[in-house]
């Protein structure tokens, strides 16, 4: 064992606490002269230029890494993507999609179908002073336009020339329930300028315009639009709606308007229906106040079919109806789709409190006019006081009840 040098001041090479120094001993002997934690140490320096703890360090003095945060917790109804909350965004965006679509169909058939209808001159200058409310003259034309021969054959229309008024109404439509009335086609009035003779003759002689122009005469209220519908129409308009009920009070046959029906409610095509309106040989007790009456009937029925939740349901129906008002009916000039979208609800609403159908107040079967019972229901309809209109002046025959 070397010993030290005399005037030396370090350790001695081999003293056994120093070995540690020069690298000599293994075993227990090492471990047990560990440096202990508080002694200098050299730190090895890694490539990359990091400083790295020393093999010695013991692991609860290496520096811990930092703890990840917490994910954030699904938030409901926000799944990830290709789950299930994202499979929902998928489906509700189909949805708007479809309902978009929806819209812009419900919207743009009207339009589309608004193009089609034919427009008529119907108002001259000599015109009555404006009025509260809105009234409408319904007139379906006796018009084989349009009809084939066959088709002609087959609704029992015949080939006369010419166009006549099968049907004249008013409709009122303002503050109070809806009117619709019936003029029967053989009632004895002034024609101006042409005297007096029955209604249906002032469409014959001079068209629309004296047809509106008689009826402003002669009952004081101003019409606003003028709606024409002629056989072919009427009978498009019936099948496009699926079908109409009707009621008849007693078996009808007809075979010139092709008509042969049972007793009660019943459904009725188009052709039926178009028998059923016309028919003047079978209603034997009240003749054409009878037929005026079938006539209103079938005019309210087509109208709650077609505004009824299965026509805006059904995509074909829907579309069908339009096409068929569009190519049936012919409006004075100046009417609107808004307008006309009106006339339509309001045929819908003439029953229970939203409506009334009636006759004009006759005094007779040969349909004239009551005088005084007639003034009274049209000053009625004149001011708009549909609320007010007596019950007795409203009967389906026009005949005091």
């Amino acid at each position: 064992m070397a010993t030290r040098r005399p005037g030396a001041g370090g350790p001695e090479e081999g003293s056994p606490e120093y070995r540690w120094l020069y690298g000599e001993g293994s075993g227990s002997d090492q471990t047990s002269q560990a440096p202990r934690a508080d002694e200098t140490r050299v730190m090895r320096t890694s490539p990359s230029g990091r400083t790295t703890p020393p093999a010695t360090q013991r692991p609860s003095e290496r520096p811990v890494p930092p703890a990840a945060p917490p994910a954030a917790p699904d938030r409901p109804g926000r799944g990830r993507r290709g789950g299930r909350g994202g499979g929902g965004r998928r489906v509700w965006r189909v949805v708007k999609v479809l309902l978009l679509l929806w819209l812009v169909f419900l919207v743009a058939v009207p339009v589309l179908a608004w193009r089609e209808v034919s427009k008529v001159e119907a108002f001259g200058e000599d015109r009555l002073g404006s009025q509260p409310g809105t009234t409408y003259l319904l007139v379906g034309s006796d018009s084989r336009e349009g009809l084939t021969k066959a088709e002609r054959r087959r609704l029992g229309t015949g080939n006369a020339g010419g166009r006549r008024t099968d049907t004249i109404m008013l409709l009122q439509d303002g503050s109070g329930p809806n009117v619709l009335t019936s003029i029967p086609r053989d009632s004895l009035v002034d024609i101006p300028g042409r005297g007096r003779n029955k209604i249906n003759a002032a469409y014959a002689w001079g068209g629309a315009p004296l047809l509106v122009e008689t009826v402003e005469k002669n009952t004081g209220v101003q019409v606003d639009h003028y709606v024409e519908i002629g056989f072919g129409g009427f009978v498009g308009m019936v099948d496009a709606v699926g079908g109409i009920e009707i009621c008849p009070k007693a078996a009808m046959k007809d075979p010139q308007a092709k008509l042969d029906i049972e007793a009660g409610c019943q459904e009725a095509d188009g052709p039926t229906a178009l028998g059923y309106a016309r028919s003047r040989k079978t209603y034997k007790q009240l003749g054409d106040v009878d037929r005026a009456r079938a006539q209103r009937e079938v005019v309210s029925a087509v109208g709650r079919e077609a505004l009824s939740p299965w026509t805006l349901l059904n995509p074909k129906r829907y579309y069908d109806v339009a096409m068929a008002s569009a190519t049936s009916f012919s409006v004075s000039e100046g009417s609107s789709p808004f307008s006309m979208a009106r006339f339509a609800w309001a045929m819908t609403r003439l029953d229970g409190d939203s409506g009334m159908t009636c006759g004009v107040p006759i005094r007779d079967l040969a349909v004239t006019w009551d005088p005084e019972r007639s003034k009274t229901y049209f000053a009625h309809l004149k001011a708009d006081d549909t609320e007010n209109l007596p019950k007795e002046l409203c009967t389906p025959s026009g005949l005091p009840e």
